[in-house]
């Protein structure tokens, strides 16, 4: 039997490169797609030896020629740190704009299923908590984080666009905090971040008085949530992310438990914008997808904190260009 097709934009990026995986896992012929701007080669490299797998080093924003026949395509090329869009500003926003336009546009073409990867950041700083997926947000379009914010925003107003003036079978996946191997240890999120201080023996940077909230969910519990809303039949938004949430103080406390670094935390102030709560309302996920996430954070944090202690000394002593306390 012929194996379906997929295409995954952002292929070579974290989260890309998970899906990546689990799709030639689950028996797929898997395109990935990927202009490097952010992503590494290195997190797909296990992947090139394998028949079912071809990878196009490629700018979205661009016409998108796939030969062949097409089945699904997961648009997930986008910087996702706050180092990345405050520093490729422009980009983030083309890549929201013009990148999905040219998917879905593929998609027509082809008569393929397409996912877009929406995030949380919609959302912006919530005055309803937990988030739900009908609540429409506060997000501030001119901040330094409006970039980001409404370049999701207007991904997910094309791609329902499509699915009503055009037919165009659609999913859109909103994603909240998620940690796991292949993250950038100096892409400006909270996690990464106090694993790299811990790291390299220097105090956790805290920003405001640590009481804003984050829900972390590890990335094997994310991918097969987007998998299942892949395959399912709702084409309305869905929230995938962990429910369980924690201060960002007692996050950096579990980062020193586990690393056993007798740094101190210290606080400095907190940035324009900054989400103080962040938590998924996950009922629909539980309900259409029968999902819900199912790895420990303290299981998925050893499984990180191990991946970061293997990379190279350079890697570790990497200085960030900015920090953040954001996804």
């Amino acid at each position: 039997m012929q194996r379906k097709r997929v295409l995954i934009t952002g292929a070579a990026g974290f989260l890309g490169s998970h899906l990546c995986d689990r799709f030639i896992a689950e028996g797929y012929h898997v395109i990935g797609m990927d202009n490097l701007i952010t992503g590494d080669l290195k997190n797909i490299e296990h992947l090139f030896k394998l028949e079912p797998f071809e990878f196009y080093h490629y700018d979205v924003t661009k016409f998108i020629h796939i030969p062949g026949q097409l089945d699904y395509i997961l648009h997930f090329a986008s910087p996702a740190s706050p180092i990345d869009y405050l520093k490729i500003p422009i980009q983030t926003l083309k890549v929201g704009a013009m990148g999905t336009h040219n998917c879905l546009g593929l998609a027509k073409a082809k008569n393929a299923r397409i996912l877009v990867a929406s995030t949380s950041e919609v959302y912006g700083d919530p005055q309803v908590h937990p988030q739900t997926e009908e609540y429409w947000g506060n997000v501030n379009p001119v901040g330094p984080r409006g970039v980001y914010d409404e370049a999701k925003r207007y991904m997910e107003s094309i791609t329902m666009a499509y699915h009503h003036f055009h037919g165009v079978d659609t999913r859109i996946v909103r994603i909240f905090n998620t940690y796991g191997p292949r993250m950038r240890l100096n892409d400006g999120r909270a996690l990464p971040a106090f694993i790299g201080q811990a790291l390299r023996g220097e105090n956790l940077t805290v920003f405001g008085d640590g009481s804003q909230t984050r829900s972390f969910c590890f990335v094997d519990d994310l991918v097969d949530g987007v998998y299942r809303l892949l395959l399912s039949n709702y084409h309305m938004p869905v929230n995938i992310g962990n429910p369980t949430e924690i201060s960002l103080k007692e996050f950096a406390e579990e980062i020193l438990s586990l690393t056993g670094n007798k740094v101190k935390i210290i606080y400095k102030p907190l940035p324009v914008d900054d989400p103080k709560q962040r938590q998924p309302d996950i009922s629909k996920a539980r309900t259409i997808l029968d999902w819900e996430p199912k790895i420990k954070r303290s299981v998925g944090l050893k499984i990180t904190y191990d991946y970061f202690k293997s990379l190279p000394v350079e890697e570790l002593t990497k200085q960030p260009k900015m920090f953040v306390s954001i996804m």
